[in-house]
């Protein structure tokens, strides 16, 4: 089974950006689909983007549509998140993780079963 790892955190200033990568070991990476989560205080895990295995299906939540974007790099078996013109309620951990898409699910409805540690976001206003 694959392992994930997160990096590229940190506190930036609201309109800024920052990078998030996932390092994924252990398992073949293209036999996952991939996504980004956040969870922020006191509120439910969402589903931010996600990639299917070749990177020709993608994902965005509306709240990040225009201000984030989500690549995979098969090659480095690593997923990263762009994430520009950031706001205070981006604010959260994010996690990476990583699930078999199956028909008929989708990439918003596939069970996402291996996670990341997260990795914290801190925008200030």
């Amino acid at each position: 089974q694959v392992q994930l790892v997160e990096s590229g955190g940190g506190l930036v200033q609201a309109g800024g950006s920052l990078r998030l990568s996932c390092a994924a070991s252990g398992g073949t990476f293209t036999s996952y689909a991939m996504g980004w989560f956040r969870q922020a205080p006191g509120k439910e895990r969402e589903l931010v983007a996600a990639i299917n295995w070749s990177g020709s299906n993608t994902y965005y939540a509306e709240s990040v549509k225009g201000r984030f974007t989500i690549s995979r790099d098969n090659a480095k078996n690593t997923v990263s998140l762009q994430m520009n013109s950031l706001k205070p309620e981006d604010t959260a951990v994010y996690y990476c993780a990583a699930g078999r898409l199956k028909f008929p699910s989708t990439l918003t409805t596939l069970r996402y079963d291996t996670w990341g540690q997260g990795t914290q976001v801190t925008v200030s206003s």
